[in-house]
């Protein structure tokens, strides 16, 4: 099968023969249809995705992912890039096409005396996190352990930490990647810098990173944990919830969510995290302690990993997900009420609707600064409609979209890929759009890194 290498590509089939000389030039592992390992290889976070690709790289290093990209290059194959495999969108499995599957690569180094982590892109948060504590040293990260490091890294990285130490893409230092034509680049603030602009929050579409160098900081122990309240409260508690963020000191970040409680009643949720000095989180944390007063309070001293794990429970794999974000303006009463009311008509019992924190550190950030342009909402509404049943489906993504559309005119408009699905591009990238359409030309100008929320080259 010969094939241009600048035609777009297709879907396709090839036979055997340039499969086993691919599998011939590894040091990880070639997986096919008909394979043993081949159906937990394609599965993902997501229990509505169930995509066929023709074959499944598992890398071990940088070279097996070289090899990958110019196989799928050479033969026209359609390519995805699998890190955590946890997008909800499901862009890293694709049919008939080529899987660069990175979950192997979990290497990690810390450098103490710079504070520096360098990070495999096959690493989930959890990993990560247990790694660089052990040296008494944290990065920022998300929310939930089991999200890969390079999907949350490459879309912008929202976390507990995010008002003192911005987002994960504010932390990025550098990052070793490998481009459509093949080529091991590494981009930074001096070398490749518009890359390496593009890389902060362009979601995959410029090559793939096969690792990270991360900014670390001292960090033992975060004040945390969950405050409960009953649902009848839902309003008073987020209006308390929206004053306590708006006033927030940088050490603290909160986050809200109205879920289904463990005995079936719905209930409303805050998780604040303090990361400065224990004795003065104490003080700052005891009006939300005091405040309803909640049912369950387990705030108390731990460190960071444990906050990384604290939902990990209510957003497990094999669920059927369809999510929605609106970045909001504010948090006033009216759309408090819309929110309320459009979750207890929800189909599914675990469903949940967060409300995250942004703000400090984060906020400061120009919107140009990084490819990431979403520095100005102080909170995003998240809806992360959950359910097992596949007769559900049509339910519950039709109410995912109602709660998205009737909260959009508090919206700014725009949207955070890593926690969206069907957004288009401009609603994503915003300002920087034209910027990375024009950096997208010169690192990937046939677009072969299209299984994304897609730039086009310009």
């Amino acid at each position: 099968m010969t094939v241009s290498e600048t035609s777009s590509p297709i879907h396709g089939s090839l036979d055997a023969a340039p499969f086993q000389e691919l599998r011939s030039t590894l040091q990880g592992s070639l997986i096919c249809p008909g394979d043993e390992q081949y159906d937990e290889a394609r599965s993902v976070f997501n229990a509505m995705i169930d995509r066929k690709p023709a074959a499944i790289v598992q890398c071990r290093d940088t070279r097996d992912v070289v090899a990958a990209v110019d196989f799928a290059r050479q033969h026209n194959l359609l390519l995805s890039v699998r890190g955590g495999g946890h997008g909800v969108a499901g862009h890293s499995v694709v049919d008939d096409g080529l899987v660069v599957d990175l979950s192997l690569m979990k290497d990690l180094r810390v450098d103490q005396s710079r504070r520096v982590a360098v990070a495999g892109a096959g690493l989930r948060l959890g990993e990560f996190v247990t790694g660089t504590e052990a040296f008494g040293l944290i990065s920022p990260t998300g929310t939930v352990s089991d999200t890969g490091i390079a999907g949350l890294t490459l879309g912008a990285g929202f976390g507990y930490l995010c008002g003192k130490y911005g987002l994960a893409v504010d932390n990025l230092l550098a990052a070793e990647i490998v481009t459509a034509d093949g080529a091991v680049l590494r981009a930074s603030d001096t070398e490749h810098p518009d890359l390496f602009w593009a890389l902060r929050g362009g979601s995959g579409n410029f090559g793939i990173v096969t690792s990270f160098e991360f900014q670390l900081y001292p960090l033992t122990q975060v004040l945390s944990g969950m405050l409960v309240y009953p649902f009848p409260m839902a309003r008073e508690v987020l209006q308390f919830y929206r004053d306590t963020a708006a006033n927030a000191p940088d050490e603290l970040t909160v986050y809200a969510a109205l879920l289904i409680g463990p005995d079936g009643n719905a209930a409303v949720g805050l998780i604040p995290c303090w990361c400065g000095e224990i004795s003065e989180g104490e003080r700052v944390l005891a009006p939300l302690r005091a405040f309803g007063p909640p049912v369950v309070d387990t705030l108390g001293p731990m460190p960071y990993s444990a906050v990384n794990t604290l939902v990990d429970g209510a957003v497990p794999r094999g669920m059927r997900h369809y999510w929605k974000q609106n970045l909001l303006r504010g948090l006033g009463d009216e759309v408090i009420d819309v929110i309320i009311n459009c979750f207890t008509q929800a189909p599914s019992p675990r469903t949940i609707v967060l409300i995250d924190h942004v703000h400090g550190a984060a906020h400061r950030v120009d919107p140009t600064a990084t490819a990431f342009p979403h520095r100005d909402a102080p909170h995003g509404l998240v809806m992360l409609s959950m359910w097992e049943d596949e007769a559900q489906d049509e339910s519950n993504i039709a109410w995912t979209r109602e709660l998205a559309a009737v909260t959009r005119p508090f919206s700014t408009g725009g949207a955070y890929v890593n926690e969206s699905q069907d957004e288009k591009p401009r609603a994503a990238f915003g300002v920087n759009y034209d910027r990375l359409a024009a950096i997208k030309a010169t690192y990937d100008p046939t677009n072969l890194f299209n299984q994304n929320t897609n730039i086009a080259p310009a």
